[in-house]
């Protein structure tokens, strides 16, 4: 009986830490016939700081510089290579980053290193840094979004947006 009910309760417990994982959400668009996707883990603000000194993204082993979703690191898949903000991506697989480090001046990192954890960052592997523009949204923003909106012919914004926080950056497929 007490090893029934010593399963039971791992089992309750396990779910439980399942239960607490973000969800996971993707993004996509399609620009002559390319596909971009962004893949990443979705938190919610439920009522936390998240940006700035005492805010829970502070709180990252990786600090400034942000996983820029949750559990593992943000990614990003491109079928046409790009310009991110000036920054030139070739096709294939990256992560995404962000430093928040200035809360008016965030910047997107795009890492060659694929695969890890959220709670690993490898400056090393950087392909580049973009200046994002920043604004507020109309109303808190309570689960992290990503969205690729058409700007008209072969160029796209990728937009990030949770807490007080709009971000985003131009994208044009090459």
């Amino acid at each position: 009986m007490k090893t029934t009910l010593k399963y039971a309760f791992g089992l309750i417990a396990a779910a439980s830490l399942a239960s607490a994982q973000s969800p996971g959400a993707e993004t996509s668009a399609t620009v002559g016939g390319k596909s971009i996707t962004i893949k990443y883990s979705a938190p919610s603000v439920r009522g936390r700081n998240i940006f700035g000194p005492d805010g829970v993204i502070s709180k990252d082993s990786t600090y400034p510089v942000w996983r820029a979703g949750a559990n593992a690191a943000t990614a990003l898949h491109t079928d046409a290579d790009l310009d991110i903000g000036g920054l030139s991506v070739p096709k294939g697989d990256y992560t995404l980053y962000v430093s928040v480090k200035t809360p008016t001046a965030w910047e997107l990192i795009i890492s060659k290193e694929t695969g890890q954890e959220g709670s690993s960052y490898t400056p090393a592997k950087d392909l580049g840094r973009v200046k994002m523009t920043m604004s507020k949204p109309p109303a808190l923003v309570e689960t992290l979004k990503y969205s690729l909106p058409s700007q008209g012919g072969n160029r796209l914004k990728l937009q990030l947006e949770w807490e007080n926080h709009v971000a985003s950056v131009p994208i044009t497929v090459k």
